[in-house]
């Protein structure tokens, strides 16, 4: 899964990563509390050469495309969805089931999955392997196992090297610690991971691949309006207002994710050092939902003498990051009401350590304009699930 990347997120990656890629035990006695517990596990020689060498003709596979790719300018290589689309349609071809990183990806070849999940859950013994497409564009391959008792993961994973080969980086044999298939498509489970007073800080074992595809619509509409808000530096999607009671969003945090919504780049912090002018907050604010200048004034932190609105980049001194914060909105349904506007429902997917599929539900209501355009109007969490999340940190204080 995984959108809009947001600081904090990079911060609980490093989390993640920690809790995939756990160290080779160093002595005979560690050894054995790792077996016991379930993780940095023996590895079978034929399994391991098998997993790599699979993995290496999957790289081989898709060489080429990696090699002309677009990575960007910065030290660590970053290939765009349409690069990850294209390898997942090389690999698809296989048969095997294949996903990627890119937000909101459907699985293909996903039945293979999903059969060995169903066999999981009446005893019946097998395994299933599923290579995933990486934002670097390398590839992992996680070979689920299941003994009659409990599901294994063995994970390997490769990356590309300066001269453009395949190397792989590591590979580990896990057991899951609990795991659930939902209704609604999302294998999420739990593995085994080193626990205090093993280890010093909490490492997230947390996992969650989609299996069943997500309709191409609600996909759309997902990444249009609700992937460039999210639930963090704004509240637009983790609070309850309307037309009538606009009083209490955070207009002074929501300004750069509508400035990127509308011009598709960040904001820039050299443009609004001093300020952003008020002609240039007010009518960005107004562009996407009904609002007025004169409550915009009233609501927004706003400096009378220099006619300016106060914005500052979301950072320690102003946000306390939680994991409710990296969620991922993702539109389940599509509702067309008689005034011609739309409600969406949206789930909360959160991926680390609440490994949710549903934090919380809300509905939000849109209008779609002819021109392609639209304006939020107003938003709804579901059954008090705003007293489950974390209570909203302002910008501004």
């Amino acid at each position: 899964m995984k959108v809009n990347v947001l600081i904090i997120l990079v911060l609980f990656s490093m989390v993640l990563i920690a809790g995939c890629t756990q160290k080779m035990p160093e002595d005979n006695e560690q050894a054995t509390i790792e077996q016991e517990n379930g993780y940095n596990l023996l590895i079978n020689e034929k399994e391991e050469e098998e997993a790599k060498a699979d993995l290496n003709r999957m790289m081989q596979s898709v060489a080429d495309i990696y090699s002309k790719a677009d990575k960007g300018i910065a030290l660590n290589a970053v290939v765009s969805d349409e690069t990850m689309n294209k390898m997942q349609d090389v690999i698809k071809e296989t048969r095997c089931p294949v996903t990627s990183m890119s937000v909101y990806s459907n699985m293909d070849n996903w039945k293979y999955v999903e059969n060995f999940l169903n066999d999981c859950k009446v005893g019946k013994s097998g395994s299933v392997v599923i290579y995933e497409i990486h934002f670097d564009g390398g590839i992992g391959r996680d070979k689920y196992i299941f003994d009659g008792k409990d599901i294994y993961v063995l994970s390997t994973s490769a990356i590309w090297n300066k001269e453009n080969k395949p190397e792989n980086i590591y590979t580990t044999y896990t057991r899951i610690q609990e795991w659930e298939y939902t209704d609604k498509g999302w294998f999420c489970y739990q593995l085994c991971v080193p626990e205090p007073p093993e280890v010093s800080e909490v490492v997230d074992g947390s996992c969650m691949l989609r299996i069943k595809p997500m309709k191409d619509e609600y996909r759309e509409i997902s990444k249009k309006c609700v992937l460039p808000l999210g639930y963090q530096g704004n509240n637009i999607l983790c609070s309850n207002w309307d037309a009538d009671h606009m009083e209490d969003l955070d207009y002074n945090g929501l300004f750069e994710y509508l400035y990127r919504l509308k011009y598709n780049k960040k904001i820039s912090d050299e443009e609004y050092q001093d300020g952003i002018p008020k002609e240039d907050f007010e009518s960005l604010i107004m562009e996407y939902f009904p609002v007025t200048a004169e409550q915009i004034r009233k609501y927004a932190e706003f400096d009378e003498e220099n006619q300016t609105y106060i914005w500052v980049r979301l950072g320690c001194l102003n946000y306390t990051p939680t994991y409710f914060g990296t969620s991922i909105p993702e539109v389940t349904d599509i509702k067309e009401n008689e005034d011609g506007t739309v409600t969406l429902t949206i789930d909360a997917v959160c991926e680390m350590v609440l490994c949710d599929e549903a934090v919380i539900t809300h509905k939000l209501d849109i209008r779609l304009l002819e021109d392609g355009s639209f304006k939020y109007l107003g938003n709804e969490i579901q059954d008090n699930g705003i007293l489950n999340i974390p209570e909203y940190q302002h910008r501004i204080r």
